[in-house]
This record gives structure tokens, sequence and C-alpha cells, in this order.
């Protein structure tokens, strides 16, 4: 599994992906939709798999003397490392925003608990739903990234919408209140994060074991 990891991070990974995990730094743009973070982070995922599908990458990975779970699982390690990458680098950019724009975003929901914890649901539903639809065929980058992306846009929807009603304003909030309010919202993205993974594993790698290369 080292030996695919590194193959994954030396060969396989677009430039983008490590591009794209530093845009978590957008979180301290004023006035900015964070939802777009999102968009960038299943971008670098979709044009990694395009790239691996144009270098047959994933004859190369079939061709080792690996078990196609393995080269499934060293895939979605590699995205997750992204993801969370793109997450950790945002925190300190988050705090640093509430101190040097007060007054909030006007635009959309705030860098806070409630925005991480849909962040984390979103991540997971797109990872579950694009390794199921990528190893269906093992090529069709592009058409997995749509069916993929629409949960995401449900999330990014929903969260919009929820910071901008009056029962559930609490979640655009970064008092102490709102974000011990907000911590449910973080937890259930977690929890859905760490269970929709492996789900994403084991439905992409039985459905690549049936794929004829």
């Amino acid at each position: 599994m080292k030996a695919l990891l590194c193959k994954e991070l030396r060969l396989a990974a677009h430039p983008t992906l490590f591009l794209f995990t530093a845009f978590g730094a957008l979180v301290l743009v004023p006035d900015y939709p964070y939802g777009a973070v999102f968009l960038f982070g299943c971008l670098a995922c979709m044009i990694t798999f395009q790239y691996g599908r144009e270098t047959n990458d994933v004859l190369f990975s079939a061709l080792l003397p690996v078990s196609r779970g393995q080269i499934v699982a060293a895939r979605l390690v590699t995205v997750c490392a992204m993801q969370l990458c793109q997450l950790v680098l945002s925190l300190p950019f988050a705090f640093l925003r509430v101190r040097l724009f007060p007054q909030g975003n006007a635009v959309g929901i705030e860098a806070n608990a409630a925005f991480y914890g849909c962040m984390l649901l979103a991540y997971a539903l797109f990872n579950l739903v694009y390794f199921a639809e990528f190893y269906r065929t093992a090529y069709r980058a592009g058409a997995a990234f749509f069916k993929a992306f629409l949960p995401v846009l449900v999330v990014i929807a929903a969260m919009e919408t929820c910071a901008h009603l009056p029962a559930t304003a609490f979640m655009d909030g970064v008092s102490a209140d709102a974000l011990v309010k907000q911590l449910p919202v973080t937890a259930a993205g977690l929890a859905a994060y760490l269970a929709c993974n492996p789900l994403a594993w084991a439905i992409g790698s039985k459905r690549f074991r049936r794929v004829d290369l």
C-alpha cells in the first residue's frame, strides 16, 4: 500500500490536486461564497481521475502485483488526504478572518463550525457517488463528476438556506453560543465522512473487479 500511495502522489496525482488544496485559504476572502471551496476540492478529484485515464494509469495499476481493491484504496486515501489537508489548511485563515472582518460575510455562510460540518458532509457524499460511478467503467471521469456533484450542490444550497432562516440562523454565527449550537452539525458531517468513505471503497472495489480492462 505504501508503494501504491507513493505512485499516486508522484505519478498519478495531477498538479491541480496540490494547487486546489491550498484554496482552503479562500475563507479569508471577504464577502465570498465559501461553498466554492467545495467546488475546487471536487474538481481536483475529477481532474486527477481524468489525468489518470489519459495516461492509462488504470491499466498500469492493474498490471501491478496488487489487488484492485488496493488500487481503489490508494486513490481514495489520496483524495481524502487532499480534502482533509484543505480543511486543516483553511482553519487558521478562518480564525484570522473573524478578527479582520468582524462584520461577517455578506454573501453567504461564515467559515464556522457548521460550515466545516457541511464541508465534511459534502465531500463524504461526493466520494461515495464518485468512486461508485467511476469504477463502474474505470473510464468515465466526467460523467461520474456530474453525478457526484449533485449531492454537493444540495448540501451547499441547504447550508446557505439554513444560515439565513430565522430558526437556524445560528449556523451563520461565530459567537461562542452559536458555535456550541453548531457542534452537532460538525459531528454529523464528521460521522458521515467516516462512514461514507469505507462504503465508497467497498462499492468502488466491487465494481472495479468486474471491469474488463
